[in-house]
């Protein structure tokens, strides 16, 4: 797999970046939006620590396998509390329906 990502650089770093980015607005990003400017330079600061993360990654430390497993925890977490959202909508409503009877 290294080795792909070796072979396709421009790929790897988009990749890089991509993650970067979900990681920053899940984990980081307070409830309100910047400022246009602030977002501008977050965003290019995110690019600029990207490329430091691709320069490792192409150093042939697993920098992508790292956060893909980061990325797919955040996304099982994010599962993880729609399904208790789920079930406590629908044990409300069963209840509700439960004493009306």
């Amino acid at each position: 797999m290294q080795s792909w990502f070796h072979a396709h650089p421009i790929l790897t770093y988009l990749l890089i970046l991509a993650f970067t980015i979900y990681i920053f607005n899940t984990v980081f990003r307070a409830q309100k939006r910047l400022p246009i400017l602030k977002e501008i330079l977050v965003h290019l600061l995110m690019a600029f620590g990207a490329f430091v993360l691709f320069v490792l990654q192409y150093d042939v430390l697993p920098i992508v396998q790292c956060m893909a497993v980061a990325v797919f925890m955040m996304l099982l977490l994010r599962g993880r509390q729609l399904y208790d959202k789920f079930k406590a909508r629908r044990g409300s409503a069963g209840r509700s329906d439960a004493e009306g009877v």
